[in-house]
């Protein structure tokens, strides 16, 4: 009860940057929706295109706040990062007391630290999500004042206090665990389907690897595998173009929003190592190899994927390491031998966790709950 009236849970999610960050934080969002008829969303975010690009067709209502990340720049950048903080931190409490949330959720990016940080201080209810093996600096420092922290991945529970910390794998949109429920086991029929992942950065390098692999290596199979090849924004063009060039069947574009039909026509994907990719991958049982981004944040991508590989899901190569032959050959040889294509689908798929959004959704409940009691004059209406 607020202002002396019942209302239909609110909730705010903030967080942006990635693909990697938003797609969870929809998760959530959609759960909460099925679960609780009424309850009322609100995303805050940054103004980059993704954050738009991910959201504009869902329906959500959106906010965008200033606020810059300090990690990887300049002085002067940190120096104009650091300045903008105070401006956002008011600006997200503004959001804050107007939506009145009884609950803010953090999935990670620069943009959740001012508004996490309102919260704690208005007294709002507050948890953090961290989807990578190490955490960034944002869910760092958040770690210390959110009511409640949730992890992806073993082992990165020891960047946050033991006893608000729970292990709950990383939220996977419900369209995708529905698709992924009707795939086993999978019939591999040729011609088969590779699918390329560049992630919302770092896309450009892998790209380049792989129109090398089909051009030296792929070129000689019969039949030529089909593409599906997610290039980012700047090289579709010159990948399409590319593969219409080698007389290669592949769909192209620079991201595809509608997953879950993408990933089941795959029988092999060729992918960075995000934490979001690899807990889709898993759910979808699909053998991968992976080339982590290199320049990523305390080289998280790298340990992401060890994960995947340990389990005998996929196989791992150094950016460095790597030139379009050596992954043309690779790719090649696990086109040939389907049954180690369907071993490692399964092994994919023995580390997923399609119960990790509603582990998240109970562990939300039982936060709020207990600030119930610790306040018996509110009262929601769950």
């Amino acid at each position: 009860m607020k202002d002396g009236k019942v209302h239909n849970m609110r909730l705010i999610i903030t967080g942006g940057g990635t693909g990697g960050h938003l797609f969870p934080g929809i998760s959530l969002a959609q759960a909460m929706m099925r679960t609780y008829p009424g309850c009322e969303v609100l995303f805050i975010g940054t103004e980059r295109k993704m954050d738009r690009t991910a959201l504009d067709h869902l329906g959500f209502a959106t906010r965008t706040i200033k606020s810059q990340g300090l990690k990887g720049k300049s002085p002067a950048a940190k120096i104009k990062a650091v300045l903008q903080q105070p401006a956002a931190f008011f600006e997200a409490a503004g959001i804050i007391r107007k939506f009145k949330p009884d609950l803010v959720f953090g999935v990670g990016g620069y943009v959740t630290g001012p508004v996490i940080l309102a919260a704690r201080m208005l007294g709002i209810a507050t948890c953090i999500h961290e989807q990578n093996s190490i955490p960034g600096l944002a869910n760092k420092l958040l770690g210390r004042i959110a009511h409640r922290v949730f992890v992806s991945l073993p082992g990165s529970e020891k960047y946050f206090p033991v006893a608000k910390t729970v292990l709950s794998g990383n939220p996977v949109r419900s369209t995708i665990i529905k698709a992924a429920s009707q795939m086993f086991p999978r019939k591999y029929q040729e011609p088969l389907t590779i699918l390329v992942l560049g992630g919302s950065q770092g896309a450009h390098r892998l790209n380049s690897l792989m129109l090398e692999a089909v051009e030296k290596c792929l070129l000689q199979r019969e039949p030529a595998p089909n593409i599906i090849h997610q290039t980012g924004e700047l090289d579709e063009t010159q990948v399409r173009k590319k593969y219409a060039e080698l007389g290669i069947n592949a769909m192209v574009q620079s991201f595809f929003s509608e997953m879950a039909e993408i990933y089941s026509q795959a029988d092999l994907v060729v992918s960075r190592a995000g934490a979001t990719t690899l807990a889709e991958l898993t759910v979808f049982h699909k053998p991968a190899i992976l080339v982590p981004f290199p320049f990523a944040a305390d080289n998280h991508q790298e340990i992401n994927g060890r994960y995947l590989v340990e389990a005998g899901g996929g196989i791992m190569f150094k950016q460095s390491e790597l030139d379009g032959e050596k992954l043309g050959l690779e790719i090649k040889h696990l086109l040939a031998d389907t049954a180690l294509l369907a071993e490692m689908a399964a092994n994919s798929g023995k580390i997923a966790r399609p119960e990790a959004t509603g582990t998240i959704v109970n562990g939300c409940m039982e936060l709020l709950k207990d600030k119930l009691s610790e306040n018996t004059g509110k009262i929601l209406a769950f």
